[in-house]
């Protein structure tokens, strides 16, 4: 009776404790990891959501960019934090779905290593043309890439949803495209206008003022039905490609472990956000789309995502695709230009 009277004090003043960090939670700062480059999707949203949750909580949350491996570093490194609110990630599908399925040594399980708390949003990607390539539709980019030996392309980076996309579509129509290396659409996307590259599989959020304001030609979207904001631009679905839809979507982790309160109230702030008409307007113009999930929502959602294809063949898993993008030709950005 004594031990077991010593257990059951044992857990309730854990308990105890648990509830007394998450009601004083964020008694410091708060560090929120984006595995990418400043300027990118993750990025853009991050900085987002970190400045209405340090609004919200009175804390300032900010953005530390830890770029690295795809952005699998800097989610290795949340993975392995301290589990105490004070440290948590933009997390989303070229971290937790495509990184994981590339690499099969990677240091963290995208689910047992992480608590999974909001979404934050997504975002379709689309085909873009410099005008200077003399295409201005899906059809045409395919005839100039079957001629011609290859077509350069850029993408956020390696192992980002652009590039799986890539991948897949070489596989699909059978032409050559050759990633020029990046590490961030921010950057991607400047030599994608500038005509260094001709053509780029980028987030709408990235390129839409550019395809506004006619630098770059917008050929084809992953979205599931026409955008309304450019309901000109054909889905891949309509091209052809099956049941293929695909959003560049990102989320809200921490490590494992985290108090159950500091879940839900970062979650509620999170979806609390959303009505803000500022953020609103924000996302908006991003072309963001966002949904409201709860914690447990969150986690089943990304499960999913990690089992689930994007198309009717095995072409588009995430291993099958992962291992192509792992293999595929590429250059870095200022070598000579072999192609297209």
């Amino acid at each position: 009776m004594a031990a077991a009277h010593r257990v059951a004090v044992f857990f309730a003043a854990a308990v105890a404790a648990s509830a007394a960090l998450a009601a004083e939670w964020p008694s410091k700062p708060v560090r929120l990891v984006v595995p990418f480059a400043a300027g990118g999707a993750a990025d853009t949203i991050g900085r987002l959501y970190a400045e209405a949750l340090g609004a919200a909580f009175g804390k300032p949350f900010y953005v530390e960019n830890r770029v690295g491996g795809g952005g699998l570093l800097g989610t290795e490194a949340v993975a392995r934090a301290e589990p105490d609110g004070l440290t948590l990630m933009v997390s989303g599908i070229p971290t937790h779905v495509l990184g994981p399925a590339m690499n099969k040594n990677v240091g963290f399980d995208p689910m047992r290593d992480f608590t999974h708390i909001a979404y934050f949003g997504g975002t379709p990607n689309v085909l873009l043309a410099h005008p200077s390539l003399g295409v201005t539709t899906y059809q045409d980019f395919l005839a100039l890439a079957r001629e011609a030996k290859g077509i350069e392309y850029v993408s956020a980076g390696f192992g980002t949803m652009g590039n799986w996309i890539a991948e897949f579509l070489a596989a699909k129509e059978k032409i050559k495209l050759v990633r020029v290396a990046y590490k961030g659409g921010a950057q991607a996307v400047l030599d994608l206008v500038a005509g260094h590259v001709k053509v780029g599989m980028l987030t709408w959020s990235i390129a839409a003022e550019h395809v506004r304001a006619g630098r770059l030609l917008a050929l084809a979207t992953t979205s599931g039905q026409r955008l309304a904001y450019r309901a000109e631009v054909p889905t891949l679905r309509e091209l052809g490609h099956g049941d293929f839809v695909a959003t560049t979507w990102y989320s809200l982790s921490g490590p494992a472990g985290l108090a159950p309160d500091i879940v839900e109230s970062a979650n509620r702030e999170v979806v609390s956000a959303l009505e803000r008409p500022q953020l609103k307007r924000q996302i908006e113009q991003d072309a963001i789309e966002t949904k409201a999930m709860s914690p447990a929502e969150v986690t089943r959602f990304i499960q999913g995502e990690i089992g689930r294809e994007l198309g009717p063949t095995a072409t588009s898993s995430p291993r099958t695709c992962g291992e192509r993008m792992a293999s595929a030709e590429r250059r870095e950005p200022g070598e000579g230009q072999a192609v297209l």
